[in-house]
């Protein structure tokens, strides 16, 4: 049997699969519920809408980066700021592709924020990410390898900045975009010198 973790994340790999073949808009919860096989009301236990839903794919990948981000930072051998910033870098990359599904969501929810309940699941996602980024900083800070002078959340709202502008403009572009990762990596480092 299935543990809710397990059913929750095939909700969210079978939504992003849906998302890749169809688009977000019409990606639906009948489409999930048909692919997962799931009654309509073990999916409605986890969201109350696709819009949630979509918000709670971007929440997930913010999460997995973190962990990702930890496990970096916990490895002995690689002190200070070269494989995180290195790890960012790819992330921001990867996830700022006009063809990847989170930044297809990720577009797809802005053109919905006229709609209160979509504005509010971007500001949560929004502000997710920048306390995700914001603890980045922090944990460097006490590791040595960022100045303790730099202000945190100042930092971590141009980095997130710096993320969404690089998923928009890569969306009109509608191609990668110029900078590579050692770009957004030197970038970054003079940010936080």
């Amino acid at each position: 049997m299935a543990t809710a973790n397990q059913t929750f994340q095939t909700i969210l790999n079978t939504a992003e699969k849906l998302i890749q073949e169809k688009g977000c808009r019409q990606t639906t919860l009948q489409d999930i519920i048909r692919e997962t096989g799931l009654s309509k009301g073990a999916i409605y236990h986890y969201v109350s809408s696709k819009d949630e839903l979509f918000g709670l794919i971007l929440k997930a990948r913010m999460e997995l980066m973190n962990a990702r981000f930890t496990d970096v930072v916990n490895r002995p051998q690689a002190p200070g700021l070269e494989d995180p910033l290195q790890l960012i870098a790819e992330g921001m990359q990867r996830t700022s592709n006009h063809q990847d599904v989170t930044n297809l969501i990720f577009v797809y929810l802005l053109s919905q924020m006229d709609n209160p309940k979509v504005a509010e699941i971007v500001q949560h996602v929004y502000d997710y990410t920048l306390q995700t980024c914001s603890q980045w900083i922090e944990i460097g800070k006490m590791h040595g390898a960022i100045p303790s002078e730099v202000e945190s959340r100042a930092t971590a709202e141009m980095l997130v900045m710096l993320m969404y502008g690089l998923r928009v403009q890569n969306t009109i572009a509608q191609q990668p975009s110029r900078f590579t990762t050692q770009d957004l990596a030197a970038f970054m480092r003079k940010t936080l010198s």
